[in-house]
């Protein structure tokens, strides 16, 4: 009888044991090797094959391997019957550990990235077959890690002794398990590695000691496609975060600004989430509170999936560069709003102002919570952690919703200055010299439950301030 389709754990995290359908009849027999859609949703990876190798092996006994390569396999048997045998060789608590199973036409294994792959022959004319989801690069060649076949501390009990069996020159010499040196993490790249989101997620992935490629403007401008599209080899990132912008909000209603945002938000991002997906690989892309226009009541909030209606061209801009994030399949947009990080920002520019005894007045009917960017940055590697749900989050600190005079007045209180030197004013008030000048939204708020369910709570903006106000004295 045939085996069902079922999908096993073994000791080795996230290295699964596939039994395959099978049917014969006097002919001989047929089974679905890979099978997207009916794997996927009994919990195979979505792995995005895109090559199909295989090994045909003439004799018994014949035995390949142990190779640990930067990308994910699915293994078979075409005809034939083999032993195979993996190892963990990816940087970890489980380094080391060793799995072996037989297969035959009705079985299969799903090797993920760095974990060693090898195989013994047991019959003559044996067709081992495999799927992986990158290309061979030779730019791959500093990602392989490789073990000796008969290292005694695995203690792989091949069928046919190794003295017996046929092996290259190459598989006899590899490195015993304590000269391996472990396969690390798929780095993730940081796109706008130089602006305030960009400078913390740097600084949270080096304290955690996660690999990341990080990136500028210089070494990679997100409105200029064309200079970094042949650059990377993009199947090697694990994910990519997105946090480069053009955020010149009232310059962006120029002609020349207006050029530049669409360049950097839309056009730019477009060819990011064209890569992202043809690499099968997780987007993450910062948006921004002003593609809502702010016509919601004071004291609602915007979910994450509340109709967009941007008023200015920067919002139009990344409204369009949502929208084609939204297509790569394994995506996080990410909205948030009054970002306060490293470098210039509104904190800092009150926190300049009550030191120098200047009282300036700050509008007081925009509406919304400001967002500090070790919140943030904590926020986009929690989802990229957990492997959350896909789709839109709004990212904020909690607390009440506040005007941007309230948060200026309390700048001032906490830096030991008095509050009432910030007088309210209108944004219209405001405005009124200046000759370029965006739309606002009158409401920023948003709703922050999807993020809180995904088990990230940001802190209190009261308490963020507090403790930014204290590291930067």
């Amino acid at each position: 009888m045939a085996k069902e389709l079922a999908i096993h754990e073994t000791k080795i995290p996230g290295l699964l044991i596939i039994d395959l359908p099978v049917h014969g009849d006097n002919r001989g027999w047929f089974k679905e090797n890979w099978q997207r859609e009916k794997m996927v949703a009994a919990g195979l990876p979505d792995f995005g094959p895109v090559q199909n190798n295989i090994s045909f092996n003439a004799a018994a006994g014949t035995t390949r391997g142990i190779h640990a390569e930067p990308w994910d396999k699915f293994v078979s048997v075409a005809t034939g019957k083999i032993f195979g045998a993996w190892v963990d060789l990816r940087e970890g608590e489980s380094f080391g550990k060793t799995v072996t199973v037989e297969l035959g036409p009705d079985t299969a294994v799903y090797v993920p990235r760095g974990v060693g792959n090898s195989f013994q022959t047991l019959e003559d004319n044996t067709a081992y077959t495999y799927v992986v989801n990158d290309h061979w690069s030779a730019d791959a060649q500093g990602e392989y890690s490789f073990l000796n076949l008969a290292d005694e501390t695995v203690a792989i009990d091949w069928p046919i002794l190794l003295e017996q069996a046929e092996l290259s020159d190459k598989d006899k010499n590899h490195p015993r398990l304590t000269d391996v040196v472990a396969v690390k993490p798929a780095p993730i790249l940081v796109v706008g590695a130089g602006g305030q989101l960009g400078k913390e997620l740097v600084r949270q992935l080096e304290a955690s000691g996660a690999p990341f490629v990080a990136t500028t403007r210089e070494t990679l401008d997100i409105a200029d496609p064309a200079s970094w599209q042949g650059t990377f080899r993009w199947r090697s990132f694990s994910a990519i975060i997105n946090a480069a912008a053009y955020t010149a909000v009232d310059t962006a209603e120029t002609s020349e600004g207006r050029v530049a945002a669409w360049a950097a938000n839309a056009t730019g991002v477009a060819a990011l989430a064209a890569v992202a997906r043809e690499a099968n690989i997780p987007l993450v892309h910062v948006s921004t509170d002003y593609v809502f226009d702010g016509s919601l009541p004071l004291g609602e909030e915007y979910t994450a999936d509340a109709p967009l209606a941007p008023l200015g061209v920067y919002g139009q801009s990344k409204a369009a560069g949502e929208a084609a994030v939204a297509v790569v399949p394994r995506h996080y947009i990410v909205r948030t709003s009054w970002v306060i990080g490293e470098g210039k920002n509104f904190v800092e520019i009150m926190k300049s102002l009550a030191e120098r005894g200047i009282n300036p007045s700050v509008v007081a009917d925009q509406h919304g919570r400001p967002t500090f960017t070790e919140d943030l940055a904590g926020a986009i590697l929690h989802l990229l952690k957990t492997q959350a749900n896909y789709g839109t989050y709004h990212v904020s600190n909690t607390g009440d919703i506040v005007t941007w005079a309230a948060l200026a007045q309390k700048v001032f209180e906490l830096t030991g200055h008095d509050a009432t030197r910030v007088s309210e004013t209108t944004t219209a008030e405001y405005f009124a010299k200046s000759e370029i000048f965006a739309p606002r939204p009158t409401n920023s708020a948003m709703n922050l439950s999807k993020i809180i369910a995904a088990g990230f709570t940001p802190r209190d903006h009261g308490i963020a301030l507090e403790s930014y106000l204290a590291k930067n004295q």
